[in-house]
């Protein structure tokens, strides 16, 4: 069975390569690059302009970043999408560049994300609380993605029972909008019948029934959600009520929104672009998750919850990258959220031996590079939660012409 996580250490840019020339796809990226606050970059590509200058700060992170970006493009997948997460330092130019690669209509998404409830309280000015994440796909038109989560979806919302047990709520059948009128939108205004001593409701007339025209509240002239055809196909999922209003009672149609969903499927609620800390958690959760495997090694690692409630917008059989892997949260939580409901996920995890700070506590810890805490972290990964980890070098990789799915005569397990 595939490793739910594989690593590899070596330039980003080498690997992206390596795997395009493989054939590799994946659905599913996050990457969480430098975010330039002014030291130097580890990324030694060479940074000058078309005239030869040396390039500006942000010019040069543009630089380093567009070749991996159209990398990283070149291994997805046509259903697959790219989260990368980003501060307010190059929010902007990522912003364009990403415009660039993958195009305008690709952007699906700019998510805030609540990172450190309390604010940094260093330095002059606000008391910076949030970054972001930038999704784009692919390709819109053959994108995955689902922006929705089952993770919020509360029972309480959902306080009508019907007979055979299901919960469910009542939306109003009219469209409460009053863009959509009968002058806009004029195939939806029509009558239907019900019977509000049984709830039924039908398209064409019935002994019982009553005829029903979609009205707002003040009684002016409204359309329907659902089309004629639609209304007879799914009529077991209406019900029709005398109501109260402000003009007195009336009859009015509700849509019987179901808690579990047909086929047996998970509700799912759609995803705000707001993420607090609360739901997804915070820098100082993920230091928390580091240091309970491998011990206090990483400063600024994102938490697992953040990774897992993107893994919940992609399909459980994901095959997952992430070429800036830190301390290589996202194999953590693709691990996590296999355990949890039973996906076959996979994670491709890439980093650089760039050498920790001198007097750190990884290097205390007896890790030399970034790319060796990497490695301790998805291998406790693996010995906790389960798995597997392999490791691929570099040039193996180059070196093959199959895929990395493929038994390797250098992993290890």
């Amino acid at each position: 069975m595939e490793a739910w996580n594989t690593f590899v250490e070596g330039d980003n840019l080498a690997v992206l390569h390596a795997l395009a020339r493989a054939g590799e796809e994946f659905d599913l990226v996050y990457i969480d690059p430098p975010y330039n606050t002014g030291s130097v970059l580890a990324y030694h590509d060479d940074l000058r302009g078309a005239d030869g200058r040396r390039a500006g700060r942000h010019e040069a992170w543009v630089a380093m970043m567009r070749p991996r970006l159209e990398a990283a493009r070149a291994v997805m997948s046509s259903r697959g999408a790219i989260y990368v997460s980003i501060d307010d330092n190059e929010a902007a130019y990522l912003r364009l560049l990403l415009d660039e690669v993958f195009g305008e209509r690709s952007f699906l998404a700019q998510v805030v994300v609540n990172l450190n409830p309390k604010g940094r309280q260093l330095g002059k000015g606000f008391a910076t609380s949030h970054e972001y994440l930038l999704v784009y796909a692919y390709d819109a038109r053959t994108c995955v993605l689902d922006a929705s989560s089952p993770d919020d979806v509360d029972a309480r919302d959902f306080p009508q029972v019907a007979p055979d047990g299901r919960r469910y709520r009542r939306l109003p059948l009219r469209n409460t909008n009053k863009k959509f009128n009968p002058e806009t939108a004029r195939t939806l205004h029509f009558p239907v019948w019900g019977d509000p001593e049984t709830g039924e409701v039908r398209t064409a007339a019935f002994d019982g029934g009553v005829e029903i025209w979609p009205v707002f509240g003040d009684g002016t002239p409204a359309v329907w959600r659902w089309s004629a055809p639609l209304i007879e196909r799914r009529a077991v999922d209406l019900v029709c009520r005398r109501v109260r209003g402000r003009l007195g009672a009336r009859i009015d149609v509700y849509q019987r929104d179901w808690l579990d969903t047909a086929g047996g499927r998970d509700r799912r609620k759609k995803l705000r672009t707001i993420w607090p800390a609360d739901e997804v958690g915070s820098t100082d959760t993920a230091v928390a998750e580091v240091k309970a495997l491998v011990g206090k090694v990483f400063e600024s690692p994102k938490p697992t919850g953040l990774l897992r409630r993107i893994l919940t917008t992609m399909p459980g059989d994901a095959r997952v990258l992430d070429f800036f892997a830190g301390s290589g949260t996202t194999g953590h939580a693709v691990a996590l959220a296999n355990a949890a409901d039973g996906g076959r996920r996979t994670c491709l995890s890439v980093n650089s031996a760039e050498p920790v700070r001198a007097g750190s506590d990884a290097a205390r810890a007896g890790l030399a590079t970034v790319a060796d805490i990497t490695r301790a972290r998805l291998q406790a990964v693996a010995d906790t939660v389960g798995g597997g980890f392999a490791e691929v070098s570099l040039g193996l990789l180059a070196a093959q012409a199959g895929s990395i799915a493929d038994p390797l005569p250098e992993a290890v397990s």
